[in-house]
């Protein structure tokens, strides 16, 4: 005898498959009956009928079954990334060949001639750029090094590190030692003591700029470095010796692998504190210019007089515009614009400064009456954050002299970025609405201005060597071109852009790199160039990978990684230094064990030194980068970079074998036709 409720359970049971289209009377053969399909039938599940959950498991497990969809949805996108990720052509990668492995954290690193210069705890370190041997050891701070600059002298290096309480000193080192010149902002009294946020020596070293800061208060010390008394007081060091010092001597790392052949040029490197070289000279102390406001002139004729010998003209501080006009213009604006400017005010940015050392030229010319050999910086190029102008301050000039700029190059919007090539002929000027301007320095004349996609801010500059494509392959012209630049400008939103700049022709600026919208940890941080490899830069990415790019195509070539073992600690801020004239880099590598570790002597970190020419595919590169000046002038694909004497040669003497060669044509034909005539002579005589 069944229930009720069983006989319900049988009937819904009954009904669970349903067919889907109507029922028809079959055809009496069997031939003609349709078959069964699984989709003509409807599933119905039983158990989903009968048994309804109640609230609140209802709405609990609506939500459950959204996070397994989401969850799908996410596994599925990861699928298909790693399917696309492994359908991608990956690079050929590249390990260092050399490792030097240090027992302190690296904090900095720079790089002059052979040697690399590695700020970290209590001092710096020097290193062979070879072999990446240690050759000395300067430990006498209680601090860290932060930051470290070395500039190039000939046959010496201007080394000046920073440490972290902002004090920074110059070092003069030679084949004779290391010489410490003088900490340039220490003072007896720690509460008046300045910090140092940036330093800029000039192309020789004929100068060094100090920005320090202090007492709320933001300025730039300039000094003349007095280079030749240096090398007399080093190769006469009676004349500078200081008897309460006594000299400390070198501090080797002599493994077993290092022979005497290899150390004979440093064996002699030792700390020379007790030979005083001569201070450098301050020469001018220059501020932010101070925020327009209204004037305090009576009349046009006392704004002239203010102007002497038009120094300052265009900065916009001598004028005759009134309070109550500059009240008026702003109680207007603010009325305008005021739905966009409530709620978009914060704090004041601190005024910073980028500076750069001009030589002489078009532009900057040194008066009649001083005479300065060939090659020494004579004026300082400076912009400060959040300004529109470009200031130029002569360098012929003593601490007494007013700090007064001798030019102004007005932009129309704040100037972000500035910068200036190895060769200080050429200045790139960018602006904070992504208009770039382009200045040829040696010949005095703007090469062109160029705009950003919209939507694109720049954030670094960086100067190419110009090079030609030849049969294919990047290369140098042997000879100096004038008026031909290209640049690599990295963006805001990670994107690369090549702009290149010819003569009097307009610029062109062209796309190296999208903005990443797909793989968002293949973002660019940092952009590098290669000056021992044509037209080849390093990029940085987010995700640590490091890449060589040919812009000329533009495509990746290689890439390059430390061992497994390592990686980039911060790969956004990646800690790495390019040689100038050898093609190679040094990259700061982290053990991820010894990261996480709290005690800093058992970190230890390493720097690897990526050798471009050992590596097959880079090695017909670096050896041919050159291309010879008669090639230049037999190839029609490079009379545009030869100069217009070279041009105006190599036009006539192809017009002259032109006509030569039609010459000998014409008399060939009139041969040819005086020989037929007399064919058919002979012929009508015959």
């Amino acid at each position: 005898m069944s229930s009720p409720g069983g006989s319900q359970v049988c009937k819904m049971r009954l009904s669970s498959f349903v067919r889907k289209v109507l029922l028809e009377v079959p055809s009496p053969t069997e031939q003609d009956w349709p078959q069964d399909d699984e989709k003509d039938f409807a599933f119905k599940d039983s158990e989903q009928e009968l048994e309804s959950l109640p609230q609140p498991y209802r709405m609990i497990n609506k939500m459950v079954n959204l996070l397994f969809d989401q969850a799908w949805e996410v596994i599925m996108k990861r699928d298909a990334l790693r399917e696309a990720e492994h359908s991608r052509v990956q690079p050929t990668i590249y390990l260092p060949l050399v490792e030097s492995k240090l027992n302190k954290m690296p904090n900095c690193m720079a790089v002059s001639q052979d040697y690399v210069f590695i700020g970290g705890a209590k001092g710096f370190s020097i290193y062979n750029l070879y072999d990446a041997k240690q050759l000395y050891i300067w430990e006498k701070l209680k601090v860290d090094v932060t930051s470290i600059w070395a500039a190039d002298l000939g046959n010496e290096i201007l080394v000046a590190p920073v440490d972290e309480t902002g004090i920074a000193r110059l070092f003069y080192f030679c084949k004779d030692g290391l010489f410490l010149i003088k900490a340039i902002n220490e003072v007896d009294d720690t509460s008046k003591q300045t910090t140092c946020l940036k330093t800029e020596i000039s192309h020789g070293g004929d100068f060094a700029a100090f920005l320090l800061q202090g007492a709320g208060e933001i300025w730039l010390d300039v000094y003349r470095l007095p280079k030749e008394s240096w090398l007399k007081e080093v190769e006469h060091p009676q004349l500078a010796i200081n008897p309460k010092k006594k000299v400390r001597q070198l501090q080797l790392n002599t493994p077993d692998s290092v022979t005497s052949d290899n150390l004979e040029m440093d064996i002699n490197i030792c700390f020379r504190g007790d030979i005083k070289l001569s201070l450098p000279v301050h020469i001018m102390k220059i501020k932010p210019p101070k925020p327009v406001t209204g004037t305090t002139f009576k009349s046009p004729l006392e704004v002239f007089a203010k102007i002497e010998d038009c120094y300052g003209l265009g900065s916009g501080q001598n004028h005759f515009i009134k309070d109550t006009q500059w009240e008026q213009q702003e109680a207007i604006f603010k009325a305008l614009f005021k739905k966009y400017l409530d709620g978009q005010w914060g704090e004041e940015r601190l005024s910073m400064a980028t500076f750069h050392f001009l030589l002489p030229g078009r532009v900057t010319t040194m008066p009649a009456d001083v005479k300065s050999p060939s090659g020494v910086a004579c004026v300082l190029g400076i912009h400060w954050t959040g300004n529109h102008n470009f200031f130029l301050y002569s360098l012929n000039r003593t601490l007494k002299d007013k700090a007064d700029p001798e030019g102004v190059w007005p932009c129309a919007a704040p100037i972000a970025v500035s910068q200036l090539s190895c060769c200080c002929s050429y200045l790139v000027l960018a602006c904070e609405d992504g208009v770039l301007t382009l200045w040829d320095l040696a010949e005095g004349f703007p090469l062109g201005v160029v705009a950003l996609p919209k939507g694109c801010s720049c954030q670094s500059v960086h100067f190419l060597k110009y090079y030609l494509v030849h049969q294919g392959q990047n290369v140098y012209p042997e000879g100096p071109l004038k008026s031909h630049m290209k640049c690599v400008v990295l963006c805001t939103d990670s994107s690369v852009h090549l702009v290149t700049a010819r003569g009097t022709q307009e610029p062109t600026i062209s796309v190296l790199v999208e903005r990443p919208v797909k793989y968002l940890d293949e973002a660019i941080c940092a952009v590098a160039p290669v000056p021992a490899l044509p037209g080849m830069v390093l990029t940085f990415s987010r995700n640590g990978s490091v890449q060589l790019m040919d812009v000329a195509k533009p495509q990746i070539i290689c890439a390059f990684a430390p061992p497994r073992t390592y990686h980039l600690a911060v790969p956004w801020t990646p800690m790495f230094v390019v040689s100038l004239h050898r093609p190679c880099f040094l990259l700061r590598g982290d053990h991820p064990d010894e990261i996480e570790s709290d005690d800093a002597k058992d970190i230890q970190n390493s720097i690897f030194c990526f050798n471009l020419e050992a590596y097959p595919l880079l090695e017909n590169i670096c050896n041919l980068c050159t291309v010879p000046q008669t090639d230049m002038t037999d190839s029609m694909a490079f009379a545009q970079v030869l100069p217009l004497e070279k041009r105006c040669e190599s036009f006539l003497q192809e017009r002259f074998q032109k006509l030569e060669k039609k010459v000998k044509e014409q008399e060939h034909w009139t041969r040819l036709r005086r020989y037929s005539l007399l064919l058919q002579r002979e012929t009508s005589r015959k």
